[in-house]
């Protein structure tokens, strides 16, 4: 069972980047190589946020995208939504038809409510929150220098 789909996760890690960048626009190839993604398939996944009002793009030599709203508005539910549909966990399918048992199917309504919990959660989740746990983390983690490994004792938890 796939909770997050490429697509969604790399919408959430671009804006991530465009986040971190508030107010200039960053170049497709910058946000692919950055972040590892293949150029073309970053291109389709940026252009759908641009369909849904979440970031904006400029052409020419200083342009790129950016975030067309603030970072606490745009949530990781709304991304899931865009990219994959609503939250679920079962489809209640077999073969592409609806599952015979579906009406009688105890499970089911366990399922239902599961989703409900999962997708609660995902609305708490935003850009601009994901972006203050990342800064909190980089703030905690020392800057290593080109091929430095990080102290393996800083990992640990305590």
């Amino acid at each position: 069972m796939k909770v997050l789909t490429k697509k969604t996760d790399y919408a959430i890690r671009a804006l991530l980047m465009l986040g971190a960048k508030r107010g200039s626009y960053v170049s497709v190839r910058s946000i692919a190589v950055e972040q590892d993604m293949p150029y073309q398939f970053l291109r389709g996944v940026l252009q759908e946020m641009i369909r849904h009002g979440l970031i904006v793009s400029k052409e020419g030599v200083q342009g790129g995208f950016m975030l067309a709203k603030e970072p606490d508005e745009i949530g990781v539910k709304q991304l899931i939504e865009i990219f994959q549909g609503t939250v679920q966990v079962s489809e209640c399918m077999f073969r592409k038809q609806l599952c015979a048992n579906r009406s009688r199917c105890v499970l089911r309504h366990e399922i239902m409510r599961i989703e409900q919990v999962v997708s609660d959660e995902f609305e708490q989740v935003t850009i601009g929150k994901l972006l203050r746990k990342l800064n909190a983390a980089s703030n905690l983690m020392p800057a290593l220098t080109d091929g430095e490994k990080p102290d393996s004792t800083i990992l640990k938890e305590e």
